[in-house]
């Protein structure tokens, strides 16, 4: 990335964890960072199984190497004018990695509304679409739904945990890979609920069920607490119901309630709809152009006009 040479441009938009802040850039130019999360080997090394349970001789290595590479790291993001992350969950993480000199701005991710669509009905069974691995859980939706027979279960994905997951599974449980944007745009449609057990920084699919009018059952922390509408009184004005241990007792009790609740498939498609790429793009657009207005000491209601030249990496 250091041999990107980007001197030539007055704006850079680079959508990050890692390496896109390295690139070679203008001394006075605009450096705006979409920073997912910061660099996770480096700022949470302890995340990685294989540093974690390192022995005492190797995890010193792993320590002076690691050591090395946050003063790098931290001195290619001081070159950011702004930084811009995806939820309220990232944001205190770039704060100490990074101490950026300028207040973080918070834009969250999009979803694509038009791969979605809205069915006339839904089918009789619950989704799950994730990747199979540990902390995504889906081991415990599997355990819940071992114990509700009479509700079925679509698992849609791939993963390292996959052999292990299916030998777990039940009748009540299905697999399926491979499938094609039409074809898991009508999973969505016809499903009567999306679980999202796992803890995610924000997380995207959740925001595809809603698209498809599907309400979310979901594990109440992180990023869903941003996307979704609980459930508190009545659900035809949320998009999800949340459940507060990440158990398989606490997600059955939830199904067991939502069986009792009736959502409104128009409301929860019309709160994915302000999630919307278009909406995406409208808001970077703006906090672009408002900072580049400010760099160049011009009133910041001035933004018919502006000719820059960007390139977004």
């Amino acid at each position: 990335m250091q041999k990107l040479d980007l001197t030539a441009f007055d704006v850079v938009l680079q959508s990050t964890t890692h390496c896109a802040k390295y690139v070679k850039t203008a001394s006075n130019a605009l450096i705006i960072t979409y920073c997912h999360n910061p660099f996770r080997l480096v700022w949470s090394s302890e995340s990685y199984e294989k540093i974690a349970n390192s022995g005492r001789v190797k995890k010193f290595i792993y320590q002076k190497v690691i050591n090395y590479m946050k003063g790098v790291d931290k001195g290619f993001a001081d070159k950011t004018s702004w930084f811009i992350t995806n939820s309220q969950e990232v944001l205190p993480r770039i704060k100490a990695a990074y101490q950026p000199k300028t207040e973080i701005a918070i834009i969250n991710p999009s979803v694509k509304c038009d791969n979605f669509f809205v069915s006339q009905g839904y089918g009789q069974y619950y989704l799950v679409v994730s990747r199979f691995e540990s902390y995504k859980k889906v081991d415990m939706v599997i355990e819940a739904f071992k114990s509700m027979p009479q509700h079925n279960l679509v698992i849609v994905g791939k993963g390292s945990r996959e052999d292990e997951l299916r030998k777990i599974s039940s009748p009540n449980i299905t697999f399926l890979s491979g499938l094609t944007r039409e074809e898991l745009a009508q999973v969505y449609a016809n499903c009567k609920a999306f679980i999202f057990p796992q803890l995610e920084d924000y997380g995207i699919t959740p925001l595809e069920a809603n698209a498809s009018g599907r309400p979310v059952i979901a594990y109440g922390k992180g990023g869903v607490t941003e996307t979704m509408i609980p459930y508190t009184t009545d659900a035809a004005s949320a998009t999800a119901l949340f459940f507060k241990e990440q158990t398989a007792l606490a997600l059955k009790g939830a199904i067991d309630l939502f069986e009792t609740l009736t959502f409104s498939p128009a409301f929860i498609r019309a709160h994915a709809e302000s999630f919307d790429e278009a909406a995406f793009v409208l808001k970077i657009r703006s906090f672009v152009t408002r900072k580049y207005l400010l760099q160049k000491g011009m009133p910041q209601e001035v933004s018919e006009g502006v000719q820059s030249k960007a390139i977004t990496v």
